[in-house]
Parts: C-alpha cells; structure tokens; sequence
C-alpha cells in the first residue's frame, strides 16, 4: 500500500504541472486589461504602463511563469491585482464555505442517494423502481438556480412563520458571529502554516461553532446551509441513485449472489454483505468525482443564496483579469480534487481485496 501511494502521489506532480502552464497561459489569453479595471476613472496610457512594469506584466511570458513558480514555491500565491489583498487572504477567507456547501450537498446526495438505488434495484422494474428513476431524471434535468429559487420562495415565503421557515440568504443571521479559535483556545506564538491552518478552520462557521461549544451560532449556521446544500446536492443524488441501481441491478444477477441464496442466507445479508459492497466500486467512483466538481464552487447556489465562496472568487477574478486569484484558486481546486481521486483510489483497496493483491 506505501509504495501504491509513493507511485500516485508521483503521478499527480505531472498533472499539477499541467494545470499551472495551462491556467497560466490561459488567463493570460483572456481578452482585456488589468490595469484599465485596476485603475478605473484613474487609466491613462502611461500610467497603464507604470502599472504593468511594477505588477510585472510587461515581462516575457516565460519570464512572469518562472517568476510565479517561485513565488509558489516558498509558499507565496502572490497579491491580487484588483484588490492589493493577499492572495492567501482571500482563499482562507472563501475556501471553507465552499468546503462547507461541498460536504454537507455531498452528505445530503448520498445518504438520501445510495439508498434510493438499493430500494430501485432490489424492486427492479416495479413501480417503485420507476418512480425512483423518474425522480433521479428529474433531478438530473432541473436547473440550479430554477431549483434555488424555487426553495427560497417555499421556505422563505411560503412557510415563514412556521416551524419549518429556512432563512433563504447569508452565512448567518445579524447579530451571529463566530469567534477566531487563536482567541477561543488562547493560541500563541502561532506562525506560517499552522496560523494558516488555525484561520482556515475558524472561518469554517459550523466547525469553528461546534469546536467552542457555541451551539446558538452552530445551529443558526446549519439552518442557513440547508437550502444551497440541497439545491447544489440534488445533481449529485441523482446520479448516485442511478449509478447504485446500476451497479447492484448488475451485481445482483452474478453467480456468486445465487451460490448465496442457495446456501439459504438470508437476503438481507445476501445484498450487504455480498452484493452491495462488490458494487460499491462504481459508486465510490462517483461519489468522488461529484465531490471534486462541488469544491469548485457552485456558482450559481452561491449567488443565489449569497455566499460568499470559491464560485464568485472565480468569476469575479475573470472579469478583473485578476491572474494571482486566478490562478491559485484553479491551483488549490485542481490540487483538493486530485487528493480526493486518491482517496478514492486508496479505498479500492479495502473495498475489493483482489485490487489489493495487484
């Protein structure tokens, strides 16, 4: 298993390396100046040029490349253009609500998903296994910001004043605020990674909330997180409800699964213990892959829910021509959705153990 996990943590250099020269080169391609949107009211032809020579962008494109691999390379992801902000600055600030709508719409999608698929296949060709298909076809089908909407206005509108209410925009309702965990564990003499680190998870609101016992913001923030991780998380059920059909239907008919039933098993443990977890393979696949496309952010749940996350960085930092934003953010996501491809990888191993002997 170590050397399985030397051999494809290789393999990603290559592939990290790929996505630095093509977002590189590719946002650089982009029609437009940074300057005419950096300066506004105040851009004229020579003080575009002074503003391209002190940000750089005057130099060779090679030149710039080998400039910014070194500057990520001790760890420095550069200054945005539009902003003057620290680069680092505006991921730890955005990032983890991105990680937070991934986790909780990919929570949402399996635990509601995978055993949609197991009720499908096991009434293969029933009425059940029809209306559980039409519904995944629905899902798939149904627009985010139609669906986005659509929610807002029942749970925000339809229901307000009941029980069942959902606030239908922000992070967290006014007066709510979390406390950074340097102050809430007295951290001291913090620096460089782990204050890094310490910031990223204290701008997570539920995790930060729940570590210090804060239960009135905790549950506040859950409520908020409902409606976009439903939204964004429905795509994603869908297709795991398919894929679980699918892969169980094609299990179930083995010969292996008769052999068990002829034993006089029970069926129940016939579809765990045997059939469920040989199909697990094609679902896990799935489920990983749903989960790097989530932590690229959900543009559109973010927008219409007012999130401040990777989404709107992304968009925001394309229409600025803002390349250190840019580009760290593509970086960052490639990177987190390479970690969760091995991940998965790795849990083929202890799924299946003739993949573990190859």
């Amino acid at each position: 298993m170590l050397s399985f996990l030397v051999r494809r943590l290789i393999s990603v250099l290559p592939v990290l390396i790929g996505i630095l020269i093509i977002t590189f080169t590719l946002a650089r391609l982009i029609p437009g100046d940074p300057c005419v949107i950096a300066l506004g009211e105040h851009f004229n032809e020579a003080s575009c040029n002074e503003y391209r020579n002190r940000m750089g962008l005057n130099d060779p494109l090679p030149t710039q490349f080998v400039h910014y691999l070194a500057n990520l390379l001790r760890g420095d992801l550069g200054t945005s253009i539009r902003t003057r902000e620290s680069v680092t600055s505006i991921i730890l600030l955005r990032m983890p609500m991105t990680i937070e709508l991934a986790i909780f719409a990919m929570l949402f999608a399996t635990i509601i998903g995978v055993p949609l698929g197991i009720v499908a296949a096991l009434r293969q060709n029933s009425a059940v296994d029809v209306a559980v298909m039409a519904i995944a076809n629905i899902g798939v089908s149904m627009p985010v910001f139609f669906l986005g909407l659509l929610l807002a206005y029942l749970f925000a509108i339809v229901l307000k004043g009941t029980p069942f209410w959902l606030p239908p925009s922000g992070r967290l309702t006014s007066g709510f605020t979390t406390v950074p965990l340097i102050q809430t564990f007295h951290l001291t003499n913090l620096k460089g990674f782990p204050l890094a680190l310490v910031t990223f998870f204290s701008n997570m609101v539920l995790f930060n909330s729940l570590i210090s016992g804060n239960w009135k913001v905790f549950l506040d923030g859950l409520r908020h997180l409902i409606l976009p991780a439903v939204t964004v998380g429905t795509i994603p059920l869908a297709i795991i409800a398919r894929m679980t059909r699918s892969s169980l239907v094609d299990v179930m008919g083995l010969d292996f699964i008769r052999t068990a039933r002829a034993k006089g098993l029970k069926e129940s443990l016939v579809v765990f213990r045997h059939a469920f977890r040989n199909a697990l393979i094609p679902i896990v696949t799935i489920i990983g892959l749903q989960l790097g496309g989530l932590l690229g952010g959900a543009l559109l749940t973010e927008t219409i829910f007012g999130l401040p996350g990777m989404g709107t960085v992304l968009v925001t930092s394309i229409y600025a021509r803002d390349y250190p934003v840019l580009q760290a953010a593509v970086v960052l996501i490639a990177l987190i959705f390479v970690m969760v491809n091995l991940i998965v990888d790795i849990s083929y191993g202890y799924l299946d153990p003739r993949i573990r002997l190859q």
